[in-house]
């Protein structure tokens, strides 16, 4: 997926720029960067590969380099940004959270009114450097921003950094959120809420759909007010959202812990402890464990030390050995126990059939699995939340197609939580992932632990309804 976080500041902002940046560690994996401009310096610029170290281990020592009041930095998992690029809006940076599905036929047309691209990504084109083209061809940056809202299929929110200001746009509907902080003489904008109370930031603004802004060390001015129709992404909430950050007024952790409260009292499995697969498995066990009544244990840590996330790698053979590698069960706790342990989600399966195996080897007398989600139907076309390359590296796909001869066959009966097509895609995941018992959450409960009206939140992996509200807009405008 990936974060960004920038600032401006009566005062130099190069320390606030690293650590905020640093903050959005946990939203990927593969590339980083940080920009600054100082009026006697001008613009200064760092990428490096997060793929075999930390963001603050390659950026540390290269701080002297940076100077001045403004900033931004982006933790990505697709292309080394940011971008600076000369246009007939001045010189500025670019950072972006995106997907762009639809990047080679806007290249095409770019390329084809002589425009050129010079970064490159793996070979490919670099989606920041085609967004910064874009908003180019627009008489400001409102309306290049709105340009590229309507040119790509995905999203893409952005932060542009200027000689004198710093201007946040969340995508135009709503899938990856922008929070900013506000401190004496500075105001931030970033992808995760965490980043402010270290940094002596707090919330006073979260972006709408669509939303521009622009900020200025003691003002922030709405250039775009927000639109109607929003998506944010629920898998925000289940996954990828670091337990301290809040969207659209919605904490990670109380979301989780209500989600887990919820399946908890609804449950009515015989066990005798709870676990959570660290880290996001941890706040839905906690409520699991009230709900239901029986007591929480930490029956498996995380070694965080040394091990990133577990699907950093590309090469599946080395995924799967870090997935391993960074859990440790606790034989103590697991020996001669009844345990349901709580896990986010349930992508390829083979990371949560590892733990099963391990928790049986060290003496587990039953393992019953409860997800925070309802099963993973359809991949997303709106965000990068995986390093799935197709839908059929999802477990529920290979299911469905070994039970329909085709992959796509009756994907909303396999999606609806009280059919038979369901129940049989469940049976046979618990099968062959050696669980005693597997129960996924239902989407309303979902929806009723984050507390947003349901078509404000896109929930296309479980049900595959995220085009609906576009399909409104659309008929609407026409």
């Amino acid at each position: 997926m990936g974060g960004f976080f920038g600032t401006i500041s009566t005062s130099d902002c190069v320390n606030d720029v690293f650590y905020g940046t640093d903050y959005n560690s946990h939203m990927g994996t593969k590339r980083a960067g940080m920009a600054t401009f100082d009026p006697v310096k001008g613009f200064s610029r760092a990428i490096h590969s997060l793929e075999r170290d930390y963001f603050r281990s390659k950026f540390e020592d290269e701080l002297e380099q940076f100077h001045g009041h403004v900033g931004i930095g982006v933790i990505s998992d697709t292309d080394p940004q940011p971008i600076i690029v000369n246009s007939h809006l001045g010189r500025f940076a670019v950072a972006t959270v995106a997907k762009i599905n639809n990047q080679r036929e806007i290249a095409d047309k770019l390329l084809a009114k002589r425009m050129h691209f010079s970064e490159q990504s793996a070979n490919k084109i670099n989606p920041t450097e085609l967004v910064a083209l874009i908003i180019n061809m627009g008489e400001t940056f409102v309306d290049g921003i709105n340009k590229v809202f309507n040119e790509i299929e995905g999203s893409c929110s952005m932060l542009i950094l200027t000689e004198n200001e710093l201007i946040a746009a969340r995508d135009l509907y709503g899938r990856t959120p922008i929070v900013i902080g506000k401190k004496d003489g500075a105001y931030a904008a970033t992808s995760e809420s965490s980043c402010f109370p270290n940094l002596d930031f707090h919330t006073v603004h979260h972006l709408g759909p669509g939303e521009i802004v622009k900020l200025q060390p003691d003002t922030m001015e709405v250039l775009q007010q927000p639109g109607d129709t929003e998506q944010i992404c629920s898998f925000l909430w289940v996954y990828y959202g670091f337990p301290a950050s809040t969207y659209n007024g919605v904490n990670v952790e109380d979301m989780r812990e209500r989600n887990g409260l919820i399946m908890g009292k609804e449950d009515d499995t015989e066990a005798d402890i709870v676990c959570g697969v660290p880290d996001s498995g941890v706040g839905m066990a906690l409520g699991y464990a009230h709900g239901h009544g029986i007591p929480y244990k930490r029956a498996v840590l995380k070694y965080t030390p040394t091990w990133p996330r577990s699907f950093t790698p590309e090469n599946q053979t080395r995924r799967r050995l870090v997935a391993k590698m960074k859990l440790i069960p606790n034989r103590a706790i697991l020996t001669g126990k009844r345990v349901v342990f709580c896990d986010d989600s349930i992508v390829r399966g083979t990371q949560l059939k590892d733990n099963v195996r391990t928790f049986f080897e060290y003496g587990a007398k039953e393992v019953h699995a409860r997800i925070s989600c309802p099963p993973l139907v359809y991949g997303c076309p709106f965000i990068n939340f995986t390093n799935s390359k197709s839908d059929m590296e999802l477990l529920t796909r290979r299911i469905i197609q070994d039970f329909e001869g085709e992959a796509d066959k009756n994907l909303d009966l396999y999606a609806t939580s009280d059919s038979p097509e369901y129940q049989r895609m469940v049976d046979e995941m618990s099968k062959r992932l050696g669980i005693t018992t597997l129960k996924f959450n239902k989407i309303e409960n979902l929806v009723q632990a984050i507390g947003l009206p349901k078509c404000k939140i896109c929930t296309h992996c479980f049900d595959g309804t995220g085009y609906q509200c576009m399909k409104k807009k659309q008929d609407t405008t026409e």
